[in-house]
């Protein structure tokens, strides 16, 4: 078999793997969410039934181009994400298309959902369209700042931003993880990994069980299907990404597993304890805490010998 083809198919079934694992990890937290109310919560398969729902169902609504290529875009932000990051650590089938300096381009892909959906709610009819679109993107370029200020820290420390050379780095022991090596990265990426997951205090975009507006009701049928689609990707690479950076990755689908969980449940567990905050509030507290944190990272990893 022609080796494109069989990194393709390769790529293809990491893809179903991660899908189906979003699947069950969203069900998985929406349980503990509930436990910890007093109530049972949804079925495991619960996330299967909404799939397979939503995707049998129509709709003859039309608010233009763009408003249906908006989650397209959201789909390739997550998928894309996946495709050019390395998946398990030291395995050549499970590299998928990861290249020198893949790590820019996970950023580039980390906000081109976003946008895509902004240029979607542009053309949603909805006169809300333009408050979520100025509260999402200003929240998103908060976030952005101190992200951007961590992996700039880890390539400093590392002298690349090639995702797999940053990970090989991190072999050999728990101590050789960044968490450990490069400590106030770390704690700036992973306080913006807050933002980035959408969870309490930073879901105000979405205001779930407040706000009878947004995505999952102004999308519908298929479309909320794609949404719903690239949730379940897009949580479980992100986990990854904070993974790879900051906990040495994984290198067999157990660990990958088990680490993107706990990196995941660090942002439910935050929203489960803390209130929702107003966008300006968050806004102001991405630009002050783990912004300062990713600046002295900068600066240590620059000066420090």
């Amino acid at each position: 078999m022609d080796y494109s083809i069989e990194k393709f198919l390769w790529a293809l079934l990491g893809l179903f793997i991660v899908l189906n694992w979003g699947f069950l990890m969203a069900s998985l937290m929406r349980r503990i969410g509930a436990r910890l109310a007093g109530r049972i919560g949804v079925p495991i398969y619960q996330p299967w039934i909404d799939m397979i729902k939503l995707i049998s169902l129509r709709t003859y609504l039309s608010h233009g181009v763009m408003y249906y290529i908006g989650p397209v875009f959201r789909l390739v932000g997550g998928v894309g994400m996946f495709l050019f990051m390395p998946v398990l650590v030291g395995s050549e089938i499970w590299s998928n298309y990861s290249f020198s300096g893949d790590l820019i381009l996970l950023l580039y892909f980390q906000s081109f959902g976003m946008l895509g959906m902004a240029l979607g709610a542009s053309e949603s009819g909805s006169p809300h369209a333009s408050i979520g679109i100025s509260r999402g993107l200003s929240q998103f370029a908060a976030v952005e700042v101190p992200m951007t200020l961590a992996v700039i820290a880890i390539a400093i420390q590392h002298h690349t931003f090639s995702f797999s050379e940053i990970l090989d780095a991190q072999q050999g022991g728990i101590m050789n993880w960044t968490i450990f090596t490069n400590p106030l990265a770390a704690i700036a990426g992973m306080l913006a990994m807050l933002g980035a997951m959408s969870h309490s205090p930073f879901n105000l975009v979405k205001a779930p069980n407040e706000i009878p507006i947004g995505p999952p009701t102004e999308y519908h049928a298929s479309f909320l299907s794609v949404l719903r689609t690239n949730s379940a990707i897009i949580h479980v690479v992100e986990a990854a990404l904070f993974m790879n950076l900051f906990f040495g990755g994984a290198d067999t689908w157990y660990m990958y597993i088990i680490k993107t969980f706990f990196v995941y449940f660090i942002s439910v567990f935050v929203g489960m304890v803390f209130p929702r905050f107003k966008i300006e509030d968050s806004v102001r507290w991405f630009l002050k805490w783990p912004t300062a944190i990713g600046i002295i990272a900068v600066l240590v990893a620059a000066y420090w010998k």
